[in-house]
């Protein structure tokens, strides 16, 4: 499989689970985000306390907290704005069209907070640059 040279989004579980699943429209941040259109959707390996994970997994019904991938590419989607909710004090990023992998994907670079070339720049490989 031909990889693109998307940008990566990563999120932590069960939120990447919830945006795949379809019930996740948003992403919300504390910054804006120029980035438009579709994203792979990178699961971190970060962990929240396990209680706080046990109240999750409740809310949303989720089978196996412990079992849902972190450190993989497992999807992608659109993001298609950036709202700031004055309300609420966060930024919004409305997503649309996920896409689960069939098979999940190791990024060949170190996964950053927010966005990550899990590939490599497109500008980094000559067949991007049309030689």
């Amino acid at each position: 499989m031909a990889m693109e040279r998307l940008k990566a989004l990563s999120v932590r579980q069960p939120w990447i689970e919830l945006i795949l699943s379809g019930r996740k429209t948003e992403e919300l941040r504390s910054t804006s985000t120029a980035v438009r259109g579709r994203v792979y959707l990178y699961a971190s390996k970060q962990r929240y306390d396990e209680s706080f994970e046990r109240e999750l997994e409740v809310q949303y019904d989720l089978a196996d907290f412990d079992a849902l991938p972190r450190g993989w590419i497992v999807g992608t989607v659109e993001i298609v704005d950036c709202r700031w909710d004055a309300e609420e004090a966060i930024w919004r990023w409305p997503l649309k069209n996920p896409r689960r992998l069939r098979t999940p994907l190791l990024p060949l670079t170190k996964p950053q907070p927010r966005f990550f070339h899990p590939f490599g720049k497109p500008e980094d490989d000559a067949t991007f640059k049309g030689t």
